[in-house]
């Protein structure tokens, strides 16, 4: 290809390079598909040539990939599944609708789609590339320019697979619609890129849970773009649990867009994986579109885990809310940047946000860095961060009241966890991700 994998710190990369060789190896109609060849050829290039993003970089400052960089990965490729896995324990509480992914393939026996209702369309990217009619696809032709993009643009290069969920305007959903991103042992280490897509027309309203499990232990990459579009009016509420095996690399960017009216209620719960990094992107682009987008972090073992938000508000009368919260335990480490830009002309908007962080270890660390720019006028905005331990007071009059040191503790730090799960408003699916988050906790031992 006439390029060159460079390393962060120089030299060539052993990563980029086993990238570079599964995309040589695939079927040339799995690199065609869609009309999609030039785009993939030209990502690949152009991703190789910056190479990996290093601490230089200050979207990256505090993530280092120094030993991430030296592994190599074999690239997961177009596969059928027959259902082997059906009784697989980490499916037994996702009900249907539901899409289903393992090792970064669609996998038809362990997805239920039966029942969906009309002006819903929920189907696997691999399904619409086989189509030689398809025209070339927006979705993948989206050019990353930035250098420290690498991740996106091998997303674009390589990206086989993902969920697409079209929702005609004016349909509303009563049941959540699961998409379900399974890891499962392998005989080497895969890396696999998924682009998904969620599109709400107009005066539509959905639910989506997003879960990112693993079967067993494992050591994969995961790389995943998912664009989410809301029409005029629309309702949008997202969950995602990223509770990945801890030895599990994850990169996932999430962009949205919202027009006039819409509004935009997330959830993401951040418990697994060992090297593990979101970037969350939302454009508010219309007048009164809204969003409340909350999260928790648990940075337990010697886990890495890194959240960054860029929310946009480009239009007046706009609104934001985001509540974090971030626990630090046994050598683990947490950042997060959560920026917020009032553009010019956004006068009206409102924006708020609190991210507090407890350590309950000496050795753990967090880094957060709250950013708020404001470039408009009569606008409402505020934003906070805290690293701290529990509150001695709190723990002094639990224990007066003759709780045992351990449950006053375990206590203050389930409720200190629950806050953010009020984006999600249906009571019995908060129940579910509150469930599951308790249990999340209970195992790695913050409790």
């Amino acid at each position: 290809m006439g390029t060159r994998a460079h390393r962060a710190g120089g030299g060539v990369s052993p990563l980029l390079e086993s990238l570079k060789a599964g995309f040589e190896a695939l079927p040339t109609a799995a690199l065609e598909a869609g009309r999609l060849g030039l785009l993939r050829r030209a990502a690949l290039a152009s991703a190789l040539h910056d190479g990996l993003p290093s601490s230089r970089s200050e979207r990256w400052k505090y993530t280092s990939l120094r030993a991430f960089e030296r592994r190599s990965f074999a690239l997961a490729v177009p596969c059928s599944n027959d259902g082997a896995l059906l009784d697989l324990p980490a499916l037994a509480d996702i009900p249907a609708p539901r899409l289903v992914f393992v090792n970064g393939c669609f996998d038809n026996a362990l997805s239920q789609t039966d029942g969906l209702p009309e002006g819903i369309e929920l189907r696997p990217l691999s399904a619409v590339l086989r189509n030689e009619s398809a025209k070339p696809l927006t979705l993948l032709s989206r050019r990353f320019e930035a250098a420290d993009e690498t991740f996106a643009r091998l997303n674009a290069a390589l990206a086989l697979d993902g969920a697409l969920l079209r929702v005609a305007a004016g349909v509303h959903a009563q049941a959540p619609l699961h998409l379900v991103f399974l890891a499962t042992p392998a005989g080497s280490d895969l890396a696999w890129h998924l682009r998904n897509q969620i599109e709400l027309g107009a005066g539509s309203r959905v639910c989506v849970v997003e879960h990112h499990l693993a079967a067993a232990g494992h050591r994969h990459l995961i790389n995943a773009i998912t664009q989410v579009e809301i029409h005029q009016a629309a309702e949008l509420c997202h969950a995602r649990v990223q509770d990945e095996a801890p030895t599990a690399s994850l990169f996932q960017r999430s962009d949205v867009e919202l027009a006039t009216g819409a509004q935009y209620r997330r959830l993401d719960l951040e418990l697994g994986a060992g090297l593990s990094r979101h970037e969350l992107n939302v454009a508010l682009r219309g007048a009164g579109a809204s969003l409340v987008a909350n999260g928790v972090l648990l940075a337990d073992g010697k886990r890495h885990l890194d959240t960054r938000l860029g929310i946009q508000h480009l239009c007046g009368d706009t609104s934001s809310e985001l509540t974090w919260r971030g626990l630090g335990a046994a050598m683990g480490r947490a950042v997060f940047h959560g920026g917020i830009t009032i553009h010019k002309g956004a006068d009206g908007s409102s924006a708020t946000l609190s991210n507090k962080n407890l350590l309950l270890s000496a050795d753990a660390e967090i880094d957060t860095q709250p950013v708020l720019e404001i470039h408009a006028d009569e606008i409402k905005a505020a934003h906070g961060a805290t690293v701290g331990q529990l509150d001695p007071a709190a723990l002094f009059y639990m224990r007066s009241r003759g709780l045992p040191l351990d449950d006053a503790r375990r206590l203050l730090t389930v409720a200190f966890c629950r806050e953010p799960l009020s984006a999600v408003l249906d009571s019995a699916l908060a129940a579910t991700l509150s469930a599951q988050m308790d249990r999340r906790l209970h195992a790695s031992g913050a409790l």
